[in-house]
Protein backbone atom coordinates (compact mmCIF):
# COMPACT_ATOMS: atom_id res chain seq x y z
CA UNK A 1 0.00 0.00 0.00
CA UNK A 2 1.35 3.57 -0.95
CA UNK A 3 -0.56 6.79 0.47
CA UNK A 4 -2.37 8.09 3.52
CA UNK A 5 -4.06 5.81 6.52
CA UNK A 6 -6.09 6.28 9.64
CA UNK A 7 -4.70 4.79 12.98
CA UNK A 8 -6.53 4.83 16.26
CA UNK A 9 -4.50 5.94 19.47
CA UNK A 10 -7.62 5.11 21.52
CA UNK A 11 -10.24 7.81 20.73
CA UNK A 12 -7.30 10.08 18.68
CA UNK A 13 -7.15 9.04 14.99
CA UNK A 14 -3.81 9.57 13.45
CA UNK A 15 -2.59 10.20 10.06
CA UNK A 16 0.21 7.90 8.56
CA UNK A 17 1.80 7.88 5.16
CA UNK A 18 2.90 5.11 3.43
CA UNK A 19 5.39 4.45 0.77
CA UNK A 20 8.16 2.00 -0.51
CA UNK A 21 7.97 -1.59 -0.64
CA UNK A 22 5.71 -3.57 1.67
CA UNK A 23 7.86 -6.36 2.89
CA UNK A 24 10.48 -4.52 3.55
CA UNK A 25 11.53 -3.69 6.63
CA UNK A 26 9.90 -0.37 7.93
CA UNK A 27 11.34 2.95 8.81
CA UNK A 28 9.26 5.34 10.97
CA UNK A 29 9.60 9.24 10.27
CA UNK A 30 8.77 11.73 12.84
CA UNK A 31 8.64 15.32 13.04
CA UNK A 32 9.25 18.35 14.86
CA UNK A 33 6.18 20.31 16.92
CA UNK A 34 5.57 22.82 14.28
CA UNK A 35 5.67 20.15 11.47
CA UNK A 36 4.58 17.51 10.39
CA UNK A 37 4.74 14.34 7.97
CA UNK A 38 5.90 16.50 4.74
CA UNK A 39 8.99 17.65 6.29
CA UNK A 40 10.77 14.14 5.21
CA UNK A 41 9.05 14.30 1.62
CA UNK A 42 12.77 14.95 0.48
CA UNK A 43 14.14 11.54 2.46
CA UNK A 44 11.50 9.37 1.04
CA UNK A 45 12.35 9.04 -2.48
CA UNK A 46 16.02 8.12 -0.58
CA UNK A 47 14.44 5.27 1.26
CA UNK A 48 11.38 3.83 -0.15
CA UNK A 49 12.83 1.18 -2.78
CA UNK A 50 14.86 -0.32 0.36
CA UNK A 51 12.23 0.19 3.61
CA UNK A 52 8.97 0.27 3.78
CA UNK A 53 8.20 4.14 4.94
CA UNK A 54 5.91 4.97 7.46
CA UNK A 55 5.46 8.74 8.07
CA UNK A 56 3.25 9.75 11.20
CA UNK A 57 1.47 13.02 12.04
CA UNK A 58 1.48 13.68 15.72
CA UNK A 59 -1.45 14.35 17.48
CA UNK A 60 -2.32 18.13 16.92
CA UNK A 61 -0.79 18.06 13.56
CA UNK A 62 -1.01 17.43 9.66
CA UNK A 63 -4.09 15.38 9.52
CA UNK A 64 -4.34 14.09 13.00
CA UNK A 65 -7.16 14.59 15.00
CA UNK A 66 -6.86 17.70 17.71
CA UNK A 67 -6.64 16.93 21.13
CA UNK A 68 -6.28 20.08 23.35
CA UNK A 69 -4.73 19.53 26.74
CA UNK A 70 -2.99 16.05 25.64
CA UNK A 71 0.20 17.26 24.20
CA UNK A 72 2.47 15.60 26.82
CA UNK A 73 5.21 13.79 25.62
CA UNK A 74 3.84 10.68 26.70
CA UNK A 75 0.82 11.46 24.68
CA UNK A 76 3.04 11.54 21.49
CA UNK A 77 4.91 8.25 22.37
CA UNK A 78 2.08 6.82 22.74
CA UNK A 79 1.12 7.26 18.95
CA UNK A 80 4.40 6.27 17.60
CA UNK A 81 3.44 2.85 19.47
CA UNK A 82 0.39 2.78 17.98
CA UNK A 83 1.83 3.30 14.56
CA UNK A 84 4.69 0.41 15.42
CA UNK A 85 2.01 -2.14 16.57
CA UNK A 86 -0.63 -1.44 14.17
CA UNK A 87 1.21 -0.67 10.90
CA UNK A 88 4.52 -1.80 11.20
CA UNK A 89 4.73 -5.81 11.43
CA UNK A 90 8.18 -5.70 12.73
CA UNK A 91 10.67 -3.50 14.73
CA UNK A 92 11.21 -0.17 13.19
CA UNK A 93 14.30 2.00 12.45
CA UNK A 94 12.78 5.65 13.95
CA UNK A 95 14.10 8.59 12.86
CA UNK A 96 13.05 11.86 14.11
CA UNK A 97 13.73 15.66 14.39
CA UNK A 98 13.40 17.53 17.64
CA UNK A 99 9.90 16.78 19.29
CA UNK A 100 10.08 13.51 16.46
CA UNK A 101 13.56 12.72 18.44
CA UNK A 102 12.59 13.11 21.58
CA UNK A 103 9.73 11.12 21.12
CA UNK A 104 11.89 8.42 19.13
CA UNK A 105 14.40 8.40 22.16
CA UNK A 106 11.61 7.96 24.64
CA UNK A 107 10.30 4.92 22.70
CA UNK A 108 13.45 3.33 21.79
CA UNK A 109 14.07 3.47 26.03
CA UNK A 110 10.25 2.28 27.31
CA UNK A 111 9.40 0.28 24.57
CA UNK A 112 12.61 -1.40 22.97
CA UNK A 113 11.00 -4.34 21.82
CA UNK A 114 9.01 -2.31 18.44
CA UNK A 115 12.64 -0.78 17.67
CA UNK A 116 15.61 -1.54 15.52
CA UNK A 117 17.62 1.31 16.24
CA UNK A 118 17.19 5.70 15.82
CA UNK A 119 18.37 8.65 14.50
CA UNK A 120 17.75 11.95 16.54
CA UNK A 121 18.27 14.58 15.31
CA UNK A 122 18.52 17.45 16.99
CA UNK A 123 16.33 16.43 19.70
CA UNK A 124 15.81 18.00 23.11
CA UNK A 125 17.11 15.10 25.60
CA UNK A 126 16.52 18.01 27.95
CA UNK A 127 13.37 20.49 27.62
CA UNK A 128 14.65 23.99 27.08
CA UNK A 129 13.72 26.32 30.55
CA UNK A 130 11.43 28.65 29.46
CA UNK A 131 12.27 31.13 32.47
CA UNK A 132 16.40 30.85 31.51
CA UNK A 133 17.78 34.18 30.64
CA UNK A 134 20.91 35.59 28.65
CA UNK A 135 23.05 32.54 26.85
CA UNK A 136 20.88 30.00 28.91
CA UNK A 137 17.85 30.97 27.24
CA UNK A 138 16.98 28.81 23.77
CA UNK A 139 15.93 31.37 21.01
CA UNK A 140 12.83 28.68 20.31
CA UNK A 141 11.53 29.62 22.91
CA UNK A 142 10.91 33.42 21.92
CA UNK A 143 10.03 32.29 18.69
CA UNK A 144 7.61 30.18 19.84
CA UNK A 145 5.56 32.92 22.13
CA UNK A 146 5.86 34.78 19.17
CA UNK A 147 3.97 31.68 16.96
CA UNK A 148 1.68 31.02 19.46
CA UNK A 149 0.08 33.64 18.87
CA UNK A 150 0.22 33.99 15.09
CA UNK A 151 -0.65 30.51 13.75
CA UNK A 152 -4.51 30.96 14.86
CA UNK A 153 -4.71 34.33 13.28
CA UNK A 154 -2.73 33.46 10.17
CA UNK A 155 -4.94 29.92 9.49
CA UNK A 156 -8.34 31.99 10.15
CA UNK A 157 -7.28 34.41 6.81
CA UNK A 158 -7.32 31.23 4.98
CA UNK A 159 -3.52 32.17 3.72
CA UNK A 160 -2.04 29.64 0.89
CA UNK A 161 0.76 27.50 1.59
CA UNK A 162 2.67 29.63 -1.29
CA UNK A 163 1.58 32.91 0.71
CA UNK A 164 3.08 31.68 4.07
CA UNK A 165 5.93 29.96 2.20
CA UNK A 166 6.90 33.48 1.29
CA UNK A 167 6.33 35.39 4.20
CA UNK A 168 8.34 32.75 6.16
CA UNK A 169 11.38 33.23 3.59
CA UNK A 170 11.69 36.81 4.15
CA UNK A 171 11.61 36.47 8.15
CA UNK A 172 14.23 36.30 10.51
CA UNK A 173 14.97 32.96 11.70
CA UNK A 174 15.16 31.75 15.76
CA UNK A 175 19.35 30.60 14.26
CA UNK A 176 19.85 34.43 12.66
CA UNK A 177 19.73 35.33 9.31
CA UNK A 178 16.31 34.93 7.09
CA UNK A 179 14.78 31.77 6.75
CA UNK A 180 14.82 31.75 2.75
CA UNK A 181 19.14 32.37 3.42
CA UNK A 182 20.12 29.44 5.32
CA UNK A 183 16.81 26.53 4.21
CA UNK A 184 15.92 25.04 1.38
CA UNK A 185 12.82 26.13 -0.58
CA UNK A 186 11.06 22.69 -0.55
CA UNK A 187 12.31 23.33 3.41
CA UNK A 188 10.56 26.22 4.10
CA UNK A 189 7.58 25.00 1.89
CA UNK A 190 7.00 22.27 4.44
CA UNK A 191 7.45 24.40 7.74
CA UNK A 192 4.81 26.91 6.47
CA UNK A 193 2.63 23.63 5.60
CA UNK A 194 2.85 22.66 9.28
CA UNK A 195 1.98 25.32 10.79
CA UNK A 196 -1.20 25.65 8.54
CA UNK A 197 -2.13 22.47 10.01
CA UNK A 198 -1.35 22.62 13.44
CA UNK A 199 -3.49 22.88 16.53
CA UNK A 200 -0.92 25.96 18.26
CA UNK A 201 -1.59 24.55 21.50
CA UNK A 202 0.79 21.81 21.05
CA UNK A 203 3.64 25.09 22.25
CA UNK A 204 1.60 25.42 25.45
CA UNK A 205 3.49 22.75 27.65
CA UNK A 206 6.88 24.07 26.20
CA UNK A 207 6.31 27.94 26.76
CA UNK A 208 5.08 27.25 30.36
CA UNK A 209 7.64 24.40 31.22
CA UNK A 210 4.73 21.68 32.01
CA UNK A 211 6.06 18.79 29.05
CA UNK A 212 7.26 16.15 30.89
CA UNK A 213 10.24 13.87 29.51
CA UNK A 214 9.80 10.41 29.20
CA UNK A 215 13.56 10.26 28.07
CA UNK A 216 16.10 10.12 30.72
CA UNK A 217 19.62 10.71 29.41
CA UNK A 218 20.92 8.89 32.37
CA UNK A 219 19.11 5.19 31.72
CA UNK A 220 20.50 3.25 28.99
CA UNK A 221 19.51 3.10 25.18
CA UNK A 222 19.89 -0.04 24.53
CA UNK A 223 19.38 0.15 20.90
CA UNK A 224 22.02 1.21 18.62
CA UNK A 225 21.51 5.20 17.79
CA UNK A 226 22.95 7.75 15.68
CA UNK A 227 22.42 11.23 17.55
CA UNK A 228 22.99 14.37 15.16
CA UNK A 229 23.40 17.67 17.27
CA UNK A 230 23.02 21.11 15.82
CA UNK A 231 26.18 23.42 16.47
CA UNK A 232 25.89 24.45 20.20
CA UNK A 233 27.05 27.81 19.17
CA UNK A 234 23.53 28.11 17.20
CA UNK A 235 21.22 29.87 19.63
CA UNK A 236 18.53 27.07 18.94
CA UNK A 237 20.48 24.09 19.14
CA UNK A 238 18.79 21.57 21.49
CA UNK A 239 20.70 18.74 21.97
CA UNK A 240 23.00 19.96 24.76
CA UNK A 241 26.74 18.98 24.83
CA UNK A 242 25.92 17.75 28.58
CA UNK A 243 23.12 15.83 27.81
CA UNK A 244 25.21 13.98 25.22
CA UNK A 245 28.36 12.96 28.01
CA UNK A 246 25.72 11.52 30.02
CA UNK A 247 23.70 9.59 27.30
CA UNK A 248 26.83 8.26 26.01
CA UNK A 249 28.69 7.20 29.26
CA UNK A 250 25.46 4.99 29.93
CA UNK A 251 24.69 3.58 26.44
CA UNK A 252 27.50 1.39 24.17
CA UNK A 253 25.58 1.81 21.09
CA UNK A 254 25.00 5.04 20.83
CA UNK A 255 27.71 7.63 18.17
CA UNK A 256 27.43 11.09 18.53
CA UNK A 257 27.79 13.78 15.67
CA UNK A 258 27.64 17.22 16.20
CA UNK A 259 27.67 19.40 12.38
CA UNK A 260 29.48 22.84 12.69
CA UNK A 261 27.78 25.67 11.76
CA UNK A 262 24.27 23.91 11.97
CA UNK A 263 21.39 24.95 13.12
CA UNK A 264 18.13 23.43 14.81
CA UNK A 265 16.50 22.82 11.39
CA UNK A 266 19.24 20.32 10.22
CA UNK A 267 17.69 18.58 7.76
CA UNK A 268 16.48 21.91 6.02
CA UNK A 269 19.22 23.67 6.13
CA UNK A 270 20.98 24.60 3.16
CA UNK A 271 24.68 22.88 3.41
CA UNK A 272 23.71 20.16 6.45
CA UNK A 273 21.11 18.62 4.42
CA UNK A 274 23.56 16.21 2.67
CA UNK A 275 25.85 15.82 5.72
CA UNK A 276 22.92 14.43 7.73
CA UNK A 277 22.17 12.10 4.90
CA UNK A 278 25.47 10.38 4.78
CA UNK A 279 25.45 9.89 8.66
CA UNK A 280 21.99 8.55 8.38
CA UNK A 281 22.78 6.16 5.12
CA UNK A 282 25.78 5.28 7.11
CA UNK A 283 24.01 4.44 10.47
CA UNK A 284 21.25 2.77 7.82
CA UNK A 285 24.08 0.66 6.68
CA UNK A 286 25.75 -0.86 9.93
CA UNK A 287 21.79 -2.33 10.75
CA UNK A 288 22.30 -4.31 7.90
Amino acid sequence: MVGPMRVQNGDVGLNVVLDGVDDAPPILLLHGILGSSQTWDWLVPRLADRYRVLRLDFRGHGASDRVPGAYQSVDYVSDAVAVCEQVAGSPCIVIGHSLGGATAAGLAQTRPDLVRGVVLEDAPLSMPDPNAHGAERNSLIDTFALLRGMIPQVQATGMSIGDVTAIMAASPSSSGGLYGEILHEDGIATLAAGMLDVDASVLDVVLDGSMAPVFETGRQLAVPAAVVAADPASPDAVTLPADLARLVLVSPHVATHTLAGANHLIHDSIGQREPFWSIVSEFLDSLD
